[in-house]
């Protein structure tokens, strides 16, 4: 390994633990420590917002995965990321009990649709191991169907990116139906509690914020590993020629369907921290435009780079947070804007932007520390003196 990229690793993890510690650490002190009076002083509201942004990091991993290293485009990323979302929620849907609006142990919504008995599908959510399993593995064994029959039938580019983007819109009309017991429309909120600790304490709302916090360096090392493995490299090479892949003995399949689990896992994992941090998931949150949006939140922050999709989701969230105050109406056009702007300027997002400029600084300090030797003089061929 060259010097710079030894230097480049290691600079690398020097900010992830940087970083890691201003998260994990930092934050919550800003949050605690200071009088509400003081300008070091983070509000509840700051670092509850600021979790959220950090689960939608957590999903950008995993369609940088797919989308960056391996080239492969997927626009229903929103439907596992509601899959995780909607298996936390009925958990804390069912925990509601007698402090619901009609007194029913049943959900609010199934006693209005006047449902006489619990769905059978909702009764593993009474436990709470079992919610958290759910959300993880059921967007799993749903990619693990859809891609392998879409992976075998050697659908690839922008075919795969119209039906991803149709499975989105089913998703979308299935989950608003009422006659699937989800909520319809309105979906599922109201939440109270997790495991016994209410969702109004900013207490909290602190450990949940920490533990997404935990969550998003996990998955980044993760991700991390997978890209520096053999099999990383094997992606990679897919994106860049698969049909070299095909010749040198590898099964492109397999390892598309592998990267397409994996990032199905990964943002069930930030939708089941986003429900109880905002405190609703609705169809709306599933559909084909907010799976546009999270592959607009990874080409702003930069393709193939884990920290571009991270930054980029928090970034482009945060923007629209602060936006979406003054300008609500115009947000969409302000969205649509960027992502051309990206695409025809900056191809390699902020990530890309932020590494030039520090290849140039880098270039200027050379330059200007090259050792200047006085009186030095031209050698000069003897046949032309």
């Amino acid at each position: 390994m060259s010097d710079g990229a030894t230097d480049t690793k290691r600079a690398g993890g020097t900010a992830f633990w940087v970083v890691g510690a201003i998260l994990l650490l930092v934050m919550p002190l800003l949050n605690v420590l200071p009088p509400e009076d003081s300008w070091f002083h983070l509000s509840d509201f700051s670092l509850n917002r600021f979790g959220k942004f950090l689960a939608f990091g957590i999903l950008a991993l995993g369609l940088d995965l797919i989308w960056g290293y391996t080239g492969i485009l997927s626009l229903g990323q929103g439907v596992f990321f509601g899959l995780g979302a909607y298996c936390m929620s009925m958990h804390m849907m069912l925990t509601i009990g007698k402090e619901s609006v009609y007194g029913s142990e049943m959900p609010d919504f199934m006693v209005w649709n006047q449902v006489k008995e619990l769905p059978l599908f909702w009764k593993p959510f009474y436990s709470f191991p079992m919610a958290v399993i759910g959300a993880i593995l059921v967007p799993m064994l749903f990619a693990l169907i859809f891609g392998f029959f879409a992976f075998r039938s050697r659908i690839k580019g922008v075919y795969f990116a119209i039906i991803t983007q149709a499975l989105a819109l089913v998703a979308w009309l299935v989950f608003n139906r009422n006659d699937t017991n989800l909520g319809g429309t309105n979906g599922l909120t109201d939440f109270k509690q997790i495991i016994g600790y209410r969702l109004s304490e900013p207490g909290t709302q602190r450990v949940l914020y920490v533990i997404t916090v935990l969550c998003l360096g996990a998955s980044y090392l993760f991700c991390q590993w997978i890209i520096r493995s053999r099999a990383g490299r094997v992606l990679v090479a897919v994106r860049d020629s698969e049909k070299r892949v095909v010749f040198s003995g590898y099964t492109p399949a397999n390892y598309k369907l592998f990267v397409f689990v994996v990032a199905a896992a990964l943002a069930g994992l930030a939708g089941m921290l986003y429900a109880p941090q905002v405190g609703i998931i609705t169809p709306a949150q599933i559909g084909v435009l907010p799976s546009l949006e999270m592959v607009i939140w990874v080409a702003v922050g930069g393709r193939a780079s884990l920290a571009g999709a991270v930054l980029g989701a928090v970034s482009v969230n945060y923007g629209r947070s602060v936006l979406t105050n003054y300008f609500p109406e115009l947000w969409p056009f302000i969205l649509g804007g960027l992502f051309v702007l990206v695409v025809l300027l900056f191809p390699d997002g902020l990530i890309g932007m932020m590494r030039k400029g520090k290849g140039l600084l880098r270039q200027k300090k050379s330059g200007e520390e090259k050792p200047i030797v006085p009186n030095q003089k031209l050698a000069v061929p003897e046949g032309k003196r």
